[in-house]
C-alpha cells in the first residue's frame, strides 16, 4: 500500500509538472520576431486580455499569440475537424466525420475564399498566423505546448502541428455556419414520418407562426423601389390564409463543431433598447447566443486596441471572439455595439438525383458528375482514398451521411448549401469591428453572408437598431420543405440571392426598442421574398418584449434590468398546459404533486419542486403522444414548436395523436395521456428522490456537465476526468429566457446554454458587463479553465472593461512583446 500511495504521489507530481510547463507566460517580456513595434498584454484575474499595439499588423498578430498560449490545442483540433483530418490525431475512429467533411469540403472552399478577400483582410490573416506561429515555434515540446499533447503522444507520437495559416482562420468559419445553419434535419423528418402519416398529419407537426399571438422582429415596413423601407406599406398582400414557403432541412450528420448537444437547443437572444427608456440617456445592448456547452467555452474574451485610432490604426474593440480567428465576432468599440441571434434562413435544399454511373440526369440530358479524389490520412493505420461526387447541386451526401437517403424514385441526394460557395464573412468582422455609425455597421453587415444573423445595434449618439444580412436563395420554384427532384431543373436556385438592400432592416422603431430570439422576422404578409417559416415560436421573445416593457412601465431601464432579463427562467407554456391538466380526473399520489401547480408561476429556480414536476410531465406528455407513432429520429426533443403542437392538441381532445396506436381495442384520447402523464410523472420523481413532493428539486435533475470538446469524450474514463468538469445545478429550461435547454428523449441533463452573456452600457462602456462559460484557458488545471462557471451558472456577470485606465486598474499580469 505504501509503495503504491508512493508511486501515485511521483506520478501526480509529474503531472502537475507537465500541465504548469504549458501555462502561459502573462508576466516579463517576450521577443517576437515579425513585430514592428512594442506591444503590451494586460491580463485581470480572470485572464481576460486587453491588448494594446500600434499597428494593426502588430494588434492582430499579438492576438494570435494570445490565442494560442491560451486555446492551442483548441485551435488544432478545430483545424483537423474543418479539413476533414481528425483521424490525422485520433486513427480510425474519427474517419466517418472526415469522410463527410471532405465530401462537403469546408477546407476547400475556405481555399476558394482566401483570394476574394479585401486586401488588408488578407494581411490581418497573415499577422494573426505569424503570431500563432510565433508561439508554436518557441513551444516545440508537447508538454510545452498543452496537457492534451502530452496525452495524445502516448497514442500518437509521430504527431507535430505544422504552422498555421489564413486559410485555418477562414475554415472555423464554416463550422460556424454549419452549426448556425438552418435546421436542415427536418426536411428529413419530414419525408420519414410522410412515410408512416398521412401528408396532413405530418403538417400538424409542424405548424406555422403563431403571429396573432407572437410579434415578429420587425412590425412595420415593407419593400418599396427594390429597396426594404421600414415606413412602406406592402402593395401586395397575401392574406390571412397565405402562408410563406418553408425552409429546407437535412439532417446534422456531421457532429457539432460549436458543440455536442442536440441542434434544437441552437439559438440566441439578443434586444436593444434606445436610451428614451433607460435612467442613462443611452442605449443599452443584451445578448446571448445558445450554443451546445463545450470545454473550453467556444467564446474568448478580448480587447484589441491601437494605442492612438487613427485611419492607419483603426481598432479599439473590445468582446468575444473565437480562438484561431482574428478580431472581436460580439462586442463593442469605442462608438458602437452589435449583437448576433441567428437568424435561421433556408439556405439549404435536398436535391433527389438519378445517378447512372458517372453521369447524371439533368433537364433533359445526362451529364458527367464532377469528381474528385480525397486521401485521408489516419494514424495508426493506412491512407483512405474517397471519392466525391457532385452533381449541379452539390455534392452527394448520401453515401457519407446514411440518414440522407434515396427514395425510389431517385438513387442519390445532392446537398446545395450557400457556405460551399466563397464569400467575404471574414471582411465583415473587421468592417465590424471599425465601424462608427449606423451607415459604417450597415455596409459591414453587408458582407456578412453565412451564417446569416439578426444584428441589432446601439451606438453611443443613441441610435439604435436591427438588421438582417445573409446570403438567402431564391428559388425558381417549391417551398423548400422537403426534398426536391434534382434532375428536372425547376426547383433550382436562381443565380443570385436575395438583395441585401431588399432584407429587413429598422433604424430607430417608434416604441423603442428591438427584440430578437429567433422569432420570426417579418409577417408574410407585408414581405413576399422567402426567408424561412421555421422560426422558433416566439415563446422566448415574447417573454422578453413582456419583460422589457414592463419594465419600461416601472420607470427607467438600468444594466441590472437586461441582467436580470438575461436570467429570467419562466416557462411560458406552463399558464397554457397547467389549466388543462387541472380539470383532469386524478387521483392517489399524483393529484397530492399536481396541487404543487396550483401557485406556480412558470419559474424553473434550482430548488423549485414545481418546476421539476411539470417538466417530468411535460417529458412524458411528449412521450405518450407521440413515440408510438413517429420513427425514433423524428419524435420530440420538446422545445417550442412542439409547445404550438401540444397548444392545438389540447383544443382537440379526440384528435388521433391522443390515441395510443400499439394498443388494441383502445382508443385513448387527451384526458387518458394527461392523466398517465401527470402519474408517470410522479413515480420517476418519487423512484429518484422519494415520495416527499416538497423534497423534490429542479436543480438535481436539470444539470450540466462541462465536457472538453476533444479528449473529453474519448471513452477513457481517466482521460475524461483530467478535462471534463461538473455537473453543475442550473435553473432554466427550453425556450426559457434563460435557455438551459434539454433533450426529452434522453433526459434532464442540459444540452444548450446561453454560451456567453453581454450587457452593454452606451452611456460609459467601461459599465457594460459579460460573462463566458467556463473561463480564458483552454488548460486543465489552470486557475482560468473554468473559473467563470459558477458565476455564469447564477446568472451573474463581470465587469467589461475597455478603457486603458480601467483595463491597466484590474490588470494582474503585464507582459510586454517586443520586436
Amino acid at each position: 500500500m505504501t509503495v503504491l500511495l508512493v508511486l501515485a504521489l511521483v506520478l501526480a507530481g509529474v503531472l502537475v509538472l507537465i500541465v504548469r510547463q504549458s501555462f502561459p507566460q502573462v508576466d516579463g517580456s517576450v521577443r517576437l520576431s515579425g513585430l514592428s513595434g512594442s506591444v503590451e498584454i494586460y491580463r485581470d484575474k480572470s485572464g481576460i486580455p486587453h491588448i494594446y499595439a500600434s499597428s494593426p499588423d502588430d494588434l492582430f498578430m499579438a492576438q494570435g499569440y494570445v490565442h494560442a498560449q491560451d486555446r492551442f490545442y483548441e485551435m488544432d483540433f478545430r483545424r483537423h475537424m474543418t479539413a476533414g483530418r481528425l483521424s490525422e490525431l485520433y486513427g480510425k475512429s474519427t474517419l466517418d466525420t472526415d469522410k463527410a467533411l471532405r465530401t462537403m469540403g469546408w477546407r476547400r472552399v475556405a481555399e476558394q475564399e482566401l483570394p476574394l478577400l479585401s486586401e488588408d483582410t488578407r494581411e490581418y490573416l497573415d499577422a494573426y498566423a505569424k503570431g500563432v506561429n510565433a508561439w508554436l515555434s518557441a513551444n516545440p515540446n508537447a508538454s510545452d505546448r498543452s496537457l492534451e499533447y502530452s496525452i495524445l503522444k502516448i497514442q500518437n507520437g509521430d504527431y507535430h502541428p505544422e504552422p498555421w495559416g489564413p486559410v485555418d482562420s477562414l475554415a472555423w468559419l464554416k463550422a460556424m455556419a454549419w452549426d448556425l445553419r438552418s435546421n436542415m434535419e427536418d426536411e428529413i423528418d419530414r419525408a420519414l414520418i410522410a412515410a408512416k402519416l398521412p401528408r396532413d398529419r405530418v403538417e400538424q407537426l409542424y405548424p406555422g407562426y403563431p403571429f396573432e399571438r407572437h410579434s415578429p422582429i420587425v412590425t412595420t415596413g415593407a419593400i418599396d423601389r427594390e429597396r426594404f423601407d421600414q415606413e412602406a406599406e406592402p402593395r401586395l398582400r397575401l392574406g390571412t390564409g397565405a402562408v410563406i414557403q418553408s425552409a429546407a432541412r437535412t439532417l446534422d450528420a456531421v457532429p457539432s463543431t460549436m458543440g455536442t448537444a442536440d441542434r434544437e437547443g441552437i439559438g440566441s437572444n439578443s434586444w436593444v433598447i434606445s436610451g428614451a427608456h433607460t435612467k442613462s440617456g443611452k442605449p443599452l445592448l443584451a445578448n446571448d447566443p445558445h450554443l451546445s456547452p463545450q470545454l473550453p467555452s467556444v467564446w474568448y474574451q478580448a480587447g484589441l486596441h491601437c494605442r492612438q485610432v487613427s485611419p492607419e490604426c483603426p481598432y479599439d474593440v473590445t468582446g468575444f471572439t473565437f480562438s484561431g480567428v482574428p478580431g472581436v465576432i460580439i462586442g463593442h468599440n469605442a462608438k458602437i455595439s452589435w449583437g448576433f441571434t441567428n437568424l435561421g434562413p433556408d439556405v439549404a435544399d435536398l436535391f433527389l438525383e438519378k445517378v447512372d454511373g458517372e453521369t447524371y440526369l439533368y433537364r433533359g440530358e445526362r451529364r458527367r458528375l464532377e469528381t474528385r479524389k480525397e486521401q485521408i490520412k489516419v494514424a495508426g493505420g493506412s491512407t483512405v482514398t474517397i471519392t466525391v461526387r457532385s452533381t449541379v447541386h452539390g455534392p452527394l451526401i448520401n453515401e457519407v451521411m446514411p440518414d440522407a437517403k434515396p427514395t425510389d424514385e431517385a438513387n442519390a441526394v445532392a446537398l446545395q448549401w450557400t457556405a460551399l460557395t466563397p464569400g467575404h464573412t471574414a471582411s465583415a468582422i473587421f468592417a465590424l469591428n471599425r465601424a462608427g455609425d449606423w451607415a459604417q455597421f450597415r455596409s459591414a453587415a453587408s458582407l456578412f453572408e453565412v451564417p446569416a444573423q439578426n444584428l441589432v445595434y446601439a451606438d453611443t449618439s443613441g441610435k439604435i437598431g436591427y438588421q438582417a444580412p445573409g446570403r438567402i436563395p431564391v428559388r425558381a420554384k417549391g417551398d423548400g420543405r422537403w426534398p426536391v427532384p434534382g434532375w428536372t431543373g425547376e426547383y433550382d436556385w436562381q443565380p443570385g440571392p436575395i438583395p441585401f438592400e431588399q432584407l429587413p432592416s429598422v433604424e430607430d422603431p417608434a416604441e423603442g426598442f428591438v427584440v430578437t430570439a429567433n422569432n420570426a422576422v417579418i409577417d408574410p404578409s407585408r414581405y413576399k421574398p422567402l426567408l424561412t417559416e421555421d422560426w422558433a415560436y416566439g415563446y422566448r421573445s415574447e417573454r422578453i418584449r413582456a419583460l422589457v416593457e414592463e419594465a419600461v412601465g416601472k420607470g427607467k431601464v438600468d444594466a441590472d434590468t437586461m441582467s436580470a432579463i438575461q436570467a429570467d427562467t419562466r416557462n411560458n407554456f406552463a399558464a397554457t398546459l397547467v389549466p388543462v391538466l387541472a380539470k383532469v380526473d386524478l387521483a392517489g399520489p399524483a393529484k397530492q404533486a399536481r396541487e404543487l401547480l396550483t401557485s406556480w408561476d412558470g419559474s424553473q429556480g434550482l430548488d423549485s419542486a414545481p418546476a421539476a414536476y411539470f417538466n417530468a410531465v411535460w417529458r412524458q406528455v411528449l412521450a405518450l403522444t407521440f413515440h408510438d407513432e413517429l420513427p425514433e429520429q423524428a419524435r420530440p426533443a420538446g422545445g417550442d414548436r412542439w409547445y404550438e403542437v401540444v397548444r392545438r392538441l389540447l383544443d382537440a381532445p379526440d384528435d388521433p395523436f391522443w390515441d395510443d396506436v400499439t394498443t388494441k381495442n383502445v382508443t385513448e384520447r387527451r384526458d387518458d395521456v394527461l392523466r398517465q402523464a401527470m402519474a408517470s410523472a410522479y413515480q420517476e420523481l418519487a423512484d429518484r428522490f422519494g415520495e416527499k413532493i416538497s423534497d423534490w428539486r429542479w436543480g438535481d435533475l436539470h444539470q450540466l456537465d462541462l465536457v472538453n470538446g476533444s479528449l473529453g469524450t474519448s471513452g477513457i474514463a481517466p482521460v475524461e476526468a483530467l478535462f471534463n468538469r461538473g455537473p453543475i445545478a442550473v435553473p432554466g429550461g427550453k425556450d426559457a429566457v434563460n435557455a438551459t435547454g434539454w433533450n426529452t428523449q434522453k433526459g434532464y441533463a442540459v444540452t444548450a446554454v446561453p454560451s456567453m452573456r453581454m450587457v452593454v452600457d452606451l452611456s460609459d462602456l467601461d459599465k457594460s458587463q459579460w460573462i463566458n462559460l467556463t473561463g480564458a484557458s483552454g488548460h486543465a488545471f489552470h486557475e482560468n479553465y473554468w473559473d467563470q462557471a459558477e458565476i455564469w451558472a447564477g446568472g451573474g456577470l463581470l465587469p467589461m472593461r475597455s478603457s486603458p485606465d480601467a483595463v491597466r486598474k484590474a490588470a494582474e499580469h503585464t507582459l510586454k512583446l517586443s520586436p
